[in-house]
């Protein structure tokens, strides 16, 4: 008898239409493997939904909270549904980027330099020298994202807006000049580099794609040392913050300065996007791992006590 998957996607964050679409291709996926499928938009009543269903893994495609935060994990470790992606601790900790910092800088992986502040504070003057980046706590790297470059008078004063959804604290780092690098890990494994090259200028403080927005190139084109370094440290941190499954780790490579020393890891991605021409995937083809066999592999080592 064929496995009973649930498959859960949306919830309430800002990022609900992206994981509606991760967990429509993840859905599609795992139903042409032949198992059986439910899709759950997930809402406050998940925990008596999936008592109700009872499947035998869940494969969360939930991006921001809660299903990125370690909140969703505890509660299927409560209920005891195996599930995909990284545990209760390993995913609260990557979520909050002022706690991941530390732990990937002790790990020997080199971070931006920066400051967390309340967005007031953010919003009265500069904190950094421009170019500088602020951006929230606990959001997906596009949401409620500023740049102040030089030619900025003041902060962004956004951030003191009454309807300001991000959280009260936020994260001002140095903004690193060059190329944006990301590098997925599948268990114990760095697959290869990307670098997206957006296809728009940000004229505003607002680092926000457009749809389409954006182009990958895979691999980077950097040099070879550069490549196996995103590589390597992609790995370490995934390993330093004790994740399981697939994660995605963010860089920015400041390509001016000689050898590696330019490569800064931004974030650890523990639920990245999983639409057919995500990033992830991509890089799995890239690979020779097909879209359904990434995702039959993410619900085959779902566990508890991850």
């Amino acid at each position: 008898m064929s496995k009973h998957i649930a498959v859960l996607m949306g919830g309430w964050s800002a990022e609900r239409e992206v994981s509606l679409r991760s967990g429509k291709a993840c859905a599609d996926a795992l139903e042409r493997g032949g198992y059986r499928v439910t899709r759950v938009d997930v809402g406050r009543d998940i925990a008596s939904v999936l008592n109700l269903l009872k499947p035998d893994a869940a494969l969360n495609v939930l991006h921001g909270r809660p299903g990125e935060d370690g909140t969703l994990q505890g509660l299927l470790e409560i209920i005891g549904i195996p599930y995909s992606h990284s545990g209760v601790l390993a995913s609260s900790l990557a979520m909050q980027k002022d706690m991941a910092k530390p732990l990937l800088a002790a790990a020997g992986i080199p971070v931006p330099d920066g400051v967390v502040v309340t967005r007031q504070e953010a919003a009265t003057k500069h904190l950094l020298k421009p170019p500088y980046v602020i951006k929230p706590l606990a959001e997906g790297s596009s949401v409620g994202v500023f740049i102040v470059r030089e030619d900025h008078a003041h902060p962004p004063q956004e951030l003191t807006r009454p309807d300001w959804a991000y959280g009260e604290r936020v994260l001002v780092e140095h903004y690193i000049p060059g190329k944006e690098l990301t590098c997925a890990v599948m268990g114990d494994k760095a697959l290869d580099v990307i670098e997206i090259v957006p296809a728009v200028k940000f004229y505003d403080y607002e680092a926000k794609y457009a749809p389409g927005g954006s182009k990958h190139l895979l691999p980077a084109p950097v040099k070879p040392i550069v490549y196996q370094e995103a590589r390597r440290l992609a790995l370490e941190a995934h390993r330093a913050l004790g994740c399981r499954g697939v994660t995605r780790a963010d860089f920015r490579y400041d390509d001016s300065i000689e050898g590696t020393k330019g490569l800064f890891c931004l974030e650890v991605n523990t639920q990245p996007g999983m639409t057919e021409t995500s990033l992830v995937p991509e890089l799995a083809v890239h690979a020779g791992i097909t879209f359904e066999e990434l995702v039959r592999w993410m619900v085959e080592d779902a566990s508890l006590n991850r």
